[in-house]
């Protein structure tokens, strides 16, 4: 009989491997810190609600839909993959190497003729996404072999007619010379439920928190918060520079021709910012991370 989730904890579901180090530093920065050992698949948390267990992406979603676990986090490809039965609370864009979606793709060798999916009739294709590939030719008309791969499959694209691997950036596949044909399907990670831990009050209560300050950790880590003071008779100058869609905090310092600014920008344009708003007045400039930002 498959073990359930005990009722006065919520049993969380940490992905074990490329995910596990940046899902860890995710919680950190929303507020919970897990620690795990090197030789443990059972992880501790700083808040006695919450109890969990390390488990591979691949069979997340199957772990929290039979109630293993009650939350954990796994790629929207894997969900797709195994067909679970499962509430996809929130998407959490982010990864080990980038925020943009991981995707699932069609992949021969550079030398190779195939230019797309019908003139591999008849190959053989290895791949870890099983089911989905298959049902990719199979809506394609396509008649092939899909065999499970055990990892580093872009090292058998060129002892087999095709691969189907995931990607971020494929600047590895461009390495290794490797051609994508097409996109199969495209994952960014979700934070799932068990459906029946869904109809426990206040578990879902914790769940709904837990995705928010994640969701909020995620907005804040391309941001940054810019502090400065201004004189009066600048303030409409260094507004200016602000982006439009953003309203600054301002207040009175004890100097009455003085007052004090704050506003929370992108990272990406801090730097052109920055020199622009000293010039055209402010002053005691101060930028500094954020952990969270909650709208």
């Amino acid at each position: 009989m498959t073990k359930k989730a005990a009722d006065d904890k919520l049993m969380l579901g940490i992905p074990k491997g490329s995910l596990q180090e940046s899902t860890i530093e995710l919680f950190a920065r929303a507020g919970y810190r897990i620690n795990v050992s090197s030789r443990s698949y059972v992880p501790s948390f700083d808040d006695d609600q919450l109890a969990g267990v390390m488990f591979r992406a691949q069979e997340m979603s199957r772990y929290v839909e039979d109630g293993v676990v009650d939350v954990g986090i796994t790629g929207s490809d894997w969900i797709h993959e195994n067909s679970s039965d499962v509430i996809e609370v929130a998407e959490l864009v982010y990864s080990k190497q980038t925020l943009k979606p991981a995707r699932w793709v069609l992949v021969v060798p550079d030398e190779s003729p195939v230019r797309d999916a019908k003139a591999l009739e008849g190959g053989l294709i290895a791949t870890e996404l099983l089911n989905t590939t298959r049902q990719y030719f199979a809506d394609k008309g396509v008649n092939v072999k899909v065999e499970f791969s055990w990892g580093a499959t872009e090292v058998k694209a060129r002892l087999v007619d095709a691969i189907v691997d995931i990607t971020e950036t494929g600047s590895s596949l461009k390495a290794n010379q490797l051609r994508i044909i097409d996109t199969l399907l495209t994952s960014t990670p979700r934070l799932i439920a068990n459906k029946q831990a869904w109809q426990i009050p206040w578990k879902r209560e914790k769940i709904e928190n837990i995705a928010m300050l994640l969701k909020g950790a995620i907005a804040a880590k391309e941001k940054v918060g810019l502090k400065m003071n201004v004189e009066r008779k600048n303030l409409q100058a260094v507004a200016k520079l602000l982006p439009a869609e953003k309203s600054p905090t301002i207040s009175d310092l004890t100097d009455p021709n003085w007052v004090a600014m704050e506003v929370i920008v992108e990272e990406h344009i801090e730097r052109e910012l920055v020199p622009q708003l000293k010039r055209a007045g402010a002053s005691g400039i101060i930028t500094y991370p954020l952990n969270k930002v909650i709208p």
